[in-house]
């Protein structure tokens, strides 16, 4: 496939780039800042103008795209202040979603969070581990943009049946240089229970990107992505209980299966996470 990759000079959007190049497809990195290359487009996705042009075509390098991966974004919450993280996110994913559309591409697949789901966790998730099937309670500027993407999301598709878009929920992003500091997280297990402990790999990360790509479906389609395991040396059983005592359980915690359940990513899309910290440390 002829690709566009938002976001792509990212943390993880540089391992989406080199996953989906490494398997075949033609990539370009639409961003504003990357190495210069004719794999890089230099784009202000915050213009609608400059994003539909990209999109359409550039020159007579990219005759238009057959996907997008939307990744950019501001990535976390205090990193600008609450308006402008709210008006740069929801302007750009607008802007790329209906690009996508009046180019007539049907095949999207882009970065929700894991914040939708209630993190900081500070008032406890309905039940552990967490899913898919509960409403989203956005608790930042941040989450909130992410959860109104969704809903945009879901009326775009509604609009358009023939549309595809998958909204991948991606706990935090690490690198293999990042693995160093986790045995450091036991000694206090408040450090990590704004997110219940959980971690994706970012080359799992861009796997579960592939296999939502790949995947041959229409509507709008959610799905958490996290690593197999948590943060975390000590045994869910006794963090649930020592820092979430009286939330439900719901099924089998596992020894340090992650607490971001992703049961319906593994079901539905085949993902099958492949990397753990507790393989480099």
């Amino acid at each position: 496939m002829r690709i566009a990759v938002t976001g792509g000079s990212g943390k993880l959007g540089r391992t989406v780039v080199r996953t989906l190049a490494q398997a075949g497809n033609e990539v370009v990195n639409l961003d504003t800042a990357g190495e210069r290359g004719p794999g890089f487009v230099k784009v202000d996705l915050t213009d609608f103008g400059q994003t539909l042009d990209a999109i359409l075509g550039i020159d007579d390098k990219i005759d238009g795209f057959d996907a997008i991966v939307h990744l950019a974004a501001i990535p976390a919450p205090g990193i600008l202040g609450d308006a402008a993280t709210f008006h740069n996110n929801i302007r750009v994913t607008y802007n790329v979603f209906q690009a996508a559309r009046r180019a007539g591409i049907r095949n999207v697949v882009y970065a929700s969070s894991e914040t939708v789901l209630g993190l900081p966790f500070d008032v406890p998730p309905p039940y552990i581990p967490v899913d898919e099937d509960y409403p989203a309670r956005p608790e930042s500027t941040y989450s909130l943009v992410k959860h109104l993407e969704e809903q945009m999301a879901i009326e775009l598709v509604r609009w358009d049946p023939s549309l595809k878009i998958v909204a991948l929920r991606f706990s935090n992003v690490m690198d293999e240089s990042d693995y160093a500091e986790f045995p450091s997280f036991d000694a206090d297990p408040l450090l990590r229970k704004w997110n219940l402990w959980g971690y994706i790999d970012g080359r799992d990360g861009a796997q579960a990107v592939k296999r939502a790509l790949d995947w041959d479906a229409t509507g709008f389609h959610r799905f958490i992505i996290a690593a197999a395991d948590t943060v975390m040396s000590r045994p869910n059983a006794d963090l649930v209980a020592e820092v979430f005592p009286g939330v439900p359980v719901k099924g089998d915690l596992g020894l340090n299966d992650t607490l971001l359940s992703i049961d319906k990513a593994r079901r539905v899309l085949g993902y099958a996470p492949a990397h753990s910290w507790r393989d480099s440390v």
